[in-house]
Parts: structure tokens; C-alpha cells; sequence
């Protein structure tokens, strides 16, 4: 098979399909006497990605393979088609994912002594839904409270390949220097919750939930 006419079924695979391909689901679209290779496959995504140079798209590689997606230079526009049905979240929500992010495997006892306030079950069940974080084992103590982690739907919605590309602490803060409309206003306090104190609270390892919570907003802006 042509070079060429391989570009043209990879490209319109990812146009159509619903979510990112890797390789092997690629692959997976010829037969055997198409003598189609992982490295044909590797060429042809690394020719489209180069034809998006200097365009609104980009092709992106991301946990769970490779997608189309909108550039962040215009993303600001093109969000607009979806405005009415843009979900906003709780700062408290996205703190909680920020710390599940940055801390797991984490418990729901844990989050709540750094955030200082009750996690609304509420707020376990949307990012469980949103399939976002799920059960990674239970902690060995008594009770056996269930480890909170991230999935690899988090990672393609924050547009990430691992979590290793979440934003360092260094990065968030001269981030939200040069920045400060980042910054998140108080939402409504959680079902139960006492009132949060105006300062936020470290972490042991430096993670403060302000600046987690950045990170996440950071990512999602250029998703």
C-alpha cells in the first residue's frame, strides 16, 4: 500500500472515531496481506502531525493514543459552539481531584485533613462518573478505607500522555504570577463542611490545594 493512501486511512480513522487510536487499533483496521507495519503507522502519524503545522487543529498524542484536536491559540473561539453546555465545576471538586492527582494513591480521610473541610460524597460519585479517578486498593489499617487514583480518562481530558506531565509546583506558581485571573474564587462550601480558612492548606510534601487546583485549570484551559 501506498505511503500516501495510508496517510488518507489513518487520517479520516482518527477524524471519525470517538476517541483516541493507538497503534494497535490502528493496526487492527487491515489485514494481514496489507503488509501494513507498527512502523508505517508511526511514519503516516508523524507525516499528518506535520500537516497541521500552521493550523486551527493539531494531532495529539495523548494516554490513550492519538486524536484531532483543537489548538490551544483558538480554543477560546471554538469553545463557544459548546457554551451552552459547558459543565463548571466546584473549587472544591477540583481541589479534591488535584490532590488525588498529585498525592495517590490517596485516601478520602487523607484529602480531608489537607483540605481541612468533609468531602462531599457527592463530589467522590461525579468524579467517578466523570470516570476521572476510581479505587486503586485500600489502605491497611483498620477499616480498609479505599485508595483513591487517577484513571487514563483524566489524563486525556486534562491532555496528557502520564502523569508526569502534570505541571510542576515551580511552573504553577510563575503561572499564576504572571497570571492572577487563574486564580479561583471560593464556590458554594460543601454539604456539612465547616467554612474554609482564607489561607490554604500545605500539604506534607509542599502541594498546597490552591496550587494543584491551578495546575488542573491550567491543563483544562489548553485541552
Amino acid at each position: 500500500m501506498e505511503q500516501e493512501k495510508l496517510q488518507h486511512i489513518v487520517e479520516a480513522a482518527l477524524f471519525a472515531a470517538q476517541q483516541p487510536l493507538t497503534l494497535p487499533m490502528l493496526a487492527a483496521l487491515f489485514e494481514e496481506g496489507d503488509g501494513i507495519s507498527h512502523e508505517d503507522l508511526a511514519r503516516a502519524i508523524e507525516t499528518l502531525g506535520k500537516t497541521c503545522d500552521g493550523r486551527g487543529i493539531e494531532l495529539a498524542e495523548v494516554a490513550s493514543g492519538f486524536r484531532y484536536q483543537v489548538r490551544e491559540d483558538v480554543h477560546a473561539w471554538v469553545a463557544r459552539l459548546w457554551a451552552d453546555r459547558q459543565t463548571k465545576y466546584t473549587r472544591a471538586l477540583l481541589e479534591t481531584l488535584a490532590l488525588i492527582a498529585y498525592r495517590q494513591p490517596i485516601t478520602r480521610g487523607e484529602i480531608e485533613l489537607v483540605r481541612g473541610v468533609a468531602v462531599s460524597t457527592n463530589i467522590i460519585r461525579t468524579l467517578e462518573e466523570r470516570e476521572w479517578v476510581r479505587v486503586v486498593g485500600y489502605r491497611d489499617v483498620p477499616g480498609k478505607p479505599a485508595l483513591f487514583g487517577t484513571t487514563r480518562q483524566f489524563l486525556d481530558y486534562f491532555n496528557l500522555k502520564s502523569l508526569d506531565q502534570l505541571p510542576t509546583l515551580a511552573e504553577i506558581r510563575e503561572i499564576a504570577d504572571l497570571d492572577p485571573q487563574l486564580a479561583l474564587a471560593p464556590d458554594p462550601s460543601l454539604t456539612g463542611a465547616a467554612p474554609q480558612s482564607d489561607s490554604p492548606v500545605d500539604t506534607d510534601d509542599g502541594v498546597t490545594p490552591d496550587d494543584a487546583t491551578l495546575a488542573l485549570r491550567t491543563s483544562e484551559d489548553a485541552a
